[in-house]
This record gives structure tokens, sequence and C-alpha cells, in this order.
């Protein structure tokens, strides 16, 4: 299965491709959309759309995993990461991407086994998981890349929940 992780931003949206068949990973690719502050919002959102469905058109995944937002004190970040994370599942929904969404806690968990830890510890594990000589750099793409591996470690379980609805 190849799965794009996204790690969504207004200034910086993480992208990573993993192919996974559910035991072992590897990295196709990574890297960020990028937007200048000197642009509108409604320009920056065209242009994180944009730069993702290029990747998506080029690579093909299979399924889209997306980070959830989490509570933040400054709310106008808030309300950037919410439209810009409204732009990323738009743009897999028209690319007729399945999409899984999962809370920071939860990428923790799946990738270093500790929902509490550290954002160094989450790049060292993604580096260890996918054989890779060094740390993805920007955080952003690491990010995305950890979010991809979650999907990997998690999806099928989410799946047959999506299809079965949860149990209580």
């Amino acid at each position: 299965m190849r799965i794009i992780g996204i790690d969504p931003g207004i200034a910086t949206t993480g992208y990573g491709l993993v192919e996974s068949d559910g035991q072992k990973s590897i990295m196709l690719t990574f890297g960020c959309v990028t937007t200048s502050a000197n642009l509108t919002t409604p320009e920056r959102l065209e242009q994180v759309y944009q730069g993702l469905a290029e990747v998506v058109e080029k690579y093909r995944p299979d399924v889209m995993a997306v980070e959830k937002l989490f509570f933040a004190k400054n709310c106008k970040s808030v309300m950037q990461v919410g439209e810009a994370r409204g732009v990323v599942l738009l743009a897999g929904r028209l690319a007729k991407l399945p999409i899984f969404e999962y809370t920071p806690l939860q990428i923790k968990q799946a990738v270093v086994g500790y929902g509490r830890a550290e954002k160094s510890q989450v790049q060292q594990m993604v580096k260890v998981l996918l054989g890779l000589p060094m740390i993805p750099r920007p955080d952003d793409a690491a990010d995305a890349l950890a979010i991809a591996l979650c999907h990997a470690h998690t999806g099928s379980t989410a799946a047959a929940i999506s299809r079965r609805g949860s149990y209580v």
C-alpha cells in the first residue's frame, strides 16, 4: 500500500510517501509545500492545494493520512492550520483517496510506542523504521513521514473499524 502522510500548515505543509506491506515500510519521497507570508490567505491555500495535487498525481498514493488538529493557545494560528487542513482534505477527497486522521498522541504511540514521546524521539524512529541515513528535514516532512508510518502500523485496524462502525 502506498501511503501519503500530511502534516498540514499554512506556511509549510509537509508530505511523506511510504510503501508498506504492513510489516516493512520504505520511503518513496518527502518534502514540503511552502507559501509566502506576503500572499493573501486564499492565495496561500491555493498553493497548498496545487502543490499537494501535483504530489498526489505524480506518486498515486492508495490512501491519505492526515494529522488532526490539537489544542493550541494561539487562535489565529489554529484557524490558519484548520484552513490548510481543509484544503488538504479536499485535495485527498477530489483525488478519490480514502482519508484517515490521527491525533499527535496516536502518531507517537504508533511510531515510538509511547504517546508522550518528544519530537526528537519520533524523528529518530522515522529514521530507524525507514532505514534512512539521517533524520528527514525539514521537521514538517519528518512529521508527515511519521503520519504515514502511523497509518502503515494501524491503518488496517482503522479501515476495519470504519467499515463496521466503532464499538463502545
